[in-house]
């Protein structure tokens, strides 16, 4: 596999919460049933087995099932429901109406906002999905933001396998999977609306403006149209 696949390429291991568990770690290895492992192994570690453990602030209406942790600090809001395996860090929200489906990290101080839908990713430290979103089979750096209603879509029409644009060499990369979102590097953005098509990657520090539809590899700077 490329080494330009190695998440070390688009999130600074130095800045999150659980470095030496992702140091070195391939996009490939940290989505689809390796995530759901992975996650299991740190909820685990935690004292987790089947049932939630919650040691932060939990709204009486929330509904949380299955092997969930919740660190101090971290914050789930009124009506949200969160299915494990999932682990929350400090000073988290989960806001009002969210829904999390399983096998989820989300990192300190990240936010799954108010009716986001979150499946099968990672949320970095600082990453912010806060309005209306849908974040499925993705990965979202550290201090990335979503604008209001971005969909991360992860699958494909017909279903098939999902490729992606090698950010080295721009040859498609056949990753094996069915259900693959996108790959948002550190401080990345997308605008209100935006819809990224599976298989997408940006690199740190880019952007998607509002309402546009990008799908492929973006390298710099922010697409328009």
């Amino acid at each position: 596999m490329s080494t330009s696949l190695n998440i070390d390429n688009f999130v600074d291991i130095s800045k999150i919460f659980h470095q030496r568990q992702f140091h070195n770690k391939t996009v490939l290895e940290l989505l689809g049933t390796n995530l759901t492992e992975f996650i299991l192994d740190i909820l685990k570690q935690h004292g987790v087995t089947d049932q939630p453990v919650i040691k932060g602030k939990v709204h009486p209406s929330a509904i949380l099932e299955g092997p969930v942790y919740v660190s101090e600090d971290a914050e789930i809001g009124p009506t949200a429901y969160i299915k494990g395996p999932c682990w929350i860090g400090s000073e988290a929200e989960i806001r009002h109406g969210a829904f999390i489906r399983g096998s989820v990290y989300v990192g300190p101080k990240a936010v799954v906002g108010h009716t986001t839908e979150a499946k099968g990713s990672i949320f970095f430290d600082k990453a912010k999905a806060g309005h209306f979103a849908y974040v499925g089979d993705s990965i979202l750096g550290y201090d990335v933001n979503l604008g209001a209603g971005t969909k991360l879509a992860n699958l494909k029409m017909k279903g098939k396998e999902v490729k992606v644009i090698d950010p080295n060499t721009d040859q498609q990369i056949a990753t094996g999977l069915r259900k693959f979102g996108a790959v948002l590097g550190d401080s990345a953005q997308t605008g209100c609306n935006a819809v990224l098509s599976p298989g997408t990657l940006l690199l740190p520090k880019t952007g998607v403006y509002p309402c546009v539809h990008y799908i492929g590899t973006l390298k710099k700077g922010f697409i328009k149209s």
